[in-house]
């Protein structure tokens, strides 16, 4: 392996880890979880750099396999678990202590969602991926995308209705 594609991985987990944990953490939806999906991610990279011959192909390679592996873990789950708050907030408003409440009320809720749900609505709105290209990644037809998108939009406005009036998805 070229020394110097070494030395460019290390930077490159360095400088992208922070916005690889974030991505991660919208997938998983725990902290400790999100930090194995990306250390996990790292190392199958790290174990194929002699094969990635483009440099700027990596970032691309690590979120497939952070995907994939997401991906397998909810596949392997038989059963899914889903966290319930008690009470969420009323009213989303435009002050810092309101945009604060947004992302609570937005975490609990794709918390309570299943891992397939969260993952094709972490790639299509965070991530920004076509359906097409969803498709690709998890390894389904973009139809099922598709109506994976619509189902998991309509149960997270299920779930958290005070979302609805922000309208940023969907």
């Amino acid at each position: 392996m070229d020394p110097g594609f070494e030395a460019d991985f290390q930077q490159f987990v360095v400088a992208r880890s922070g916005a690889l944990f974030r991505t991660a953490y919208l997938l998983t939806g725990d902290r400790h979880a999100a930090e194995y999906l990306v250390q996990s991610a790292l190392a199958k990279t790290a174990a194929k750099l002699a094969d990635l011959r483009d440099p700027a192909a990596v970032e691309g390679y690590v979120r497939r396999v952070m995907y994939h592996e997401q991906v397998s873990s909810w596949r392997r789950r038989s059963r899914v678990s889903e966290v319930s708050t008690e009470h969420l907030p009323d009213r989303i408003g435009a002050g810092h202590a309101d945009v604060t409440d947004l992302r609570v009320v937005m975490r609990a809720a794709l918390a309570r969602l299943t891992a397939r749900q969260r993952s094709i609505l972490v790639l299509r709105y965070f991530e920004d991926l076509s359906e097409t290209e969803i498709a690709r990644v998890l390894g389904l037809r973009v139809g099922s995308v598709r109506s994976q998108v619509h189902r998991s939009l309509k149960r997270l406005r299920k779930i958290a209705p005070e979302l609805d009036a922000v309208r940023e998805f969907g």
